[in-house]
C-alpha cells in the first residue's frame, strides 16, 4: 500500500503553506496570551475554503477527503494557527443529513463548536470561546443549540477552550452514537495532523539554530548529545507522518480501519510533539527558557492537545483492545 501524497495533494499542501505563513505566526499565537485574538481567524479560514474542505459539494463544500483536510490542517499546525481545522472536521461528519447546517458551516456564516462532555455544563472544547451554535451529544441523540459560554484562563489561546451550557437545544438524529465517535475520531486524526505541523517545525527551528549557535569554538550540532536529541525528535516526527496518513487515509478509503489507526495516530501525536517542543527548548538553552522566545508557544500546545479528545493513555488502551479483537483483519 503506498502512503504518500499525490500531487493534488501536495499542491494543496504548499498552497496552505503559502496562506498560513502569510496570515498566522507563533507572534499571533503569543498575542492571544496577552488578550488578543489568534489568527488568521474563522472568516479568513472560510473565505480560503478550508472550513468546507470535507462538506459535500451540494451543501457548498469542497467534497475532498479527509487527507486532503489532514495536509492543510498540517500547514496549520506549524504556525500555531487557529482556530483549529478539528471543529469544521467534526461537524462535517455530524452535519452530513443536514445540508442547510453545513452550507452554514463551509460558508462560515455560522460559527459552529463540537462540545465534549454533558450538554449542561460541558468540559473545555476546541473553539467553543468565540462559537454561537453548539453541537452535543444529549444521551443518544445528536442536539444542536445556543448556549452560554464560559471561558477558561488558556496555557495556549489558540485552542479557544471555553466551557458550555446549551440554553436551548433541537434534535438532528436519534441514535447518533456511532455517528458521534466517528467524528471524534475524524477530530482526532486532524488534531494529529496539526501535531505533526508543529513537531515537525520544532525539529526545523532546532536544527537550524543548531547550526549555528556555537559554544567552546564549536557548533552545537557538532555535539553528540545534541544531534542526538534532535535524531529522536526527528524519528519521532516522520512515525508520526506516517500514522496520521494511514489514519486519514483509512476515514475515507477503509472505514473499518479509522477507529484503530485514529487511536494510533492521536497517542503517537501526544508523545511526539512533546518531545519535539521539549527538544527544541533544550536546544536553544538559556533563551529557550524565556518568555521572548517562541519555543514555549509550541510547548503549550504540546501540553493542551495531548489532553484534547482523550489522552495518551485512553488511545493506547483503545489501539491494544482493537488490536487483540482484531481490528485488521488477516
Amino acid at each position: 500500500m503506498n502512503f504518500d501524497l499525490d500531487d493534488d495533494q501536495r499542491d494543496i499542501a504548499a498552497g496552505a503553506r503559502d496562506f498560513f505563513r502569510g496570515s498566522a505566526s507563533p507572534a499571533a499565537a503569543r498575542a492571544g496570551l496577552e488578550g488578543g485574538r489568534p489568527e488568521p481567524g474563522r472568516a479568513a479560514l472560510s473565505d480560503i475554503g478550508f472550513l468546507g474542505i470535507t462538506v459535500p459539494e451540494s451543501a457548498g463544500g469542497a467534497g475532498r477527503t479527509l487527507l486532503d483536510l489532514a495536509v492543510v490542517a498540517e500547514q496549520g499546525g506549524a504556525v500555531l494557527a487557529a482556530p483549529s481545522l478539528v471543529t469544521p472536521a467534526r461537524a462535517a461528519v455530524l452535519l452530513a443529513g443536514e445540508p442547510e447546517l453545513a452550507a452554514g458551516l463551509a460558508d462560515g456564516s455560522t460559527s459552529f463548536a463540537v462540545l465534549d462532555g454533558s450538554p449542561d455544563g460541558s468540559a473545555p472544547s476546541v473553539d467553543a470561546a468565540d462559537a454561537t451554535t453548539f453541537l452535543a451529544l444529549d444521551g443518544e441523540d445528536l442536539v444542536v443549540g445556543a448556549g452560554e459560554v464560559v471561558p477558561g484562563r488558556p496555557l495556549d489561546a489558540t485552542r479557544g477552550l471555553a466551557s458550555v451550557r446549551l440554553t436551548s437545544r433541537r434534535v438532528l438524529a436519534t441514535g447518533a452514537g456511532e455517528l458521534w465517535a466517528r467524528a471524534r475520531q475524524v477530530g482526532a486524526v486532524v488534531m494529529a495532523a496539526e501535531d505533526l505541523g508543529g513537531a515537525d517545525r520544532c525539529v526545523q527551528l532546532g536544527v537550524a539554530y543548531a547550526q549555528e549557535r556555537e559554544a567552546f569554538g564549536r557548533r552545537i550540532g557538532s555535539y553528540q548529545a545534541v544531534k542526538h536529541l534532535l535524531v529522536d525528535a526527528w524519528v519521532g516526527v516522520e512515525q508520526l507522518r506516517s500514522l496520521v496518513w494511514w489514519a486519514a487515509w483509512a476515514a475515507d478509503a477503509n472505514p473499518g480501519e479509522l477507529p484503530l489507526a485514529a487511536a494510533a495516530a492521536k497517542a503517537c501525536a501526544a508523545a511526539v510533539y512533546e518531545q519535539a517542543a521539549g527538544t527544541l527548548v533544550q536546544v536553544h538553552g538559556g533563551i529557550g527558557f524565556t518568555w521572548e522566545h517562541d519555543a514555549h508557544l509550541f510547548w503549550r500546545r504540546a501540553k493542551v492537545d495531548r489532553l484534547l479528545l482523550g489522552d495518551e493513555a485512553e488511545h493506547l488502551d483503545a489501539v491494544a483492545r482493537l488490536a487483540v479483537a482484531g481490528a485488521l483483519g488477516t
